[in-house]
């Protein structure tokens, strides 16, 4: 529609206060979470304005840029040599960054060759969420982790993402953009939860962050950090996004068929036998009477 402005991308939104806000907690929570998870191979699916990956020791560490937006490639070789050079200090390898550029829902490694993917806010913008994470369940090890990421849209920036779709139905408010960037789907937090469980995915870590108020300049949202103390206690499921950790098991197998009893039968009762001769004045009764019995008793 003529005079509407346009939602702005993952990429572009980041660049503003409440994404740099967002940024800093995520990035907070990721260096928290894969330093101490060990491997060969982890993937990081989009988004490499976001160094997922740089706490991480594996070796083989990949950045894959999705077919769903341009983002990766607008800082150019300058932003991915970032994401490609970790913390020298630290003695840690330089990350092996390869030119890839995949689809979330078609990765291309093979079945149990990953032991580490990241999917930050990869899900909310793919096509087709439910093929994705299952194509992350297909290039996962047994134990292996997904790292999830997203923004939740039962919250404070949500209802404002909400308030502003209703401005703009009304023909109100057209000249200015949103307040969250494009997505495909808002993903919910207990939804996801239900996706990996259908995937025998166990939940390990389940966060929320970023509770402030829903607003546009810095110094507004310094103003407002004590919110993130006292949301985490007291509405500790409004935040503005989640951190997902979750772990794949596999569980072992089981024959199936017809499950024989526990129980031991029951001992059956053998016939009597009597060997040699009987003492004297011992009788033996008629029923179960042995044939050895009848002559014995005739020589008595």
């Amino acid at each position: 529609m003529a005079g509407e402005a346009p939602i702005i991308g993952l990429a572009q939104w980041l660049q503003t206060p409440p994404g740099q806000c967002l940024l800093a907690w995520e990035q907070a929570q990721l260096d928290l979470a894969v330093a101490d998870l060990f491997g060969f191979h982890a993937l990081q699916m989009g988004l490499p304005q976001l160094q997922a990956l740089r706490a991480n020791r594996m070796p083989d560490r990949w950045v894959a840029c999705g077919t769903f937006g341009a983002e990766g490639m607008e800082g150019g070789d300058e932003t991915l040599a970032g994401v490609a050079c970790v913390n020298e200090e630290g003695g840690q390898r330089p990350m092996r960054l390869t030119s890839l550029c995949c689809a979330p829902e078609a990765l291309p490694f093979a079945d149990q060759s990953l032991d580490l993917v990241v999917l930050p806010h990869t899900l909310e913008r793919a096509e087709d969420p439910h093929r994705s994470l299952a194509e992350v369940d297909r290039v996962l090890r047994p134990e292996g982790r997904v790292v999830i990421l997203g923004l939740n849209p039962v919250s404070l920036w949500g209802l404002r993402q909400r308030l502003g779709h209703g401005a703009r139905w009304m023909g109100l408010c057209r000249h200015r953009p949103l307040y969250l960037p494009a997505a495909q789907e808002r993903i919910g937090y207990w939804r996801l939860r239900d996706w990996l469980r259908l995937l025998n995915f166990e939940l390990e870590v389940g966060r929320m962050g970023c509770y402030r108020a829903p607003l546009s300049t810095e110094r507004w949202l310094a103003r407002y950090a004590w919110m993130e103390r006292v949301g985490a206690h007291w509405w500790p499921v409004l935040g503005a996004a989640y951190f997902i950790v979750a772990v794949k098991r596999v569980r072992g197998m089981r024959l199936v068929g017809l499950e024989r009893s526990s129980r031991a039968p029951a001992p059956v009762a053998a016939s009597a036998t009597v060997v040699g001769r009987l003492p004297a004045g011992r009788s033996v009764g008629c029923a179960g009477r042995h044939p050895s019995a009848h002559k014995l008793e005739g020589k008595e």
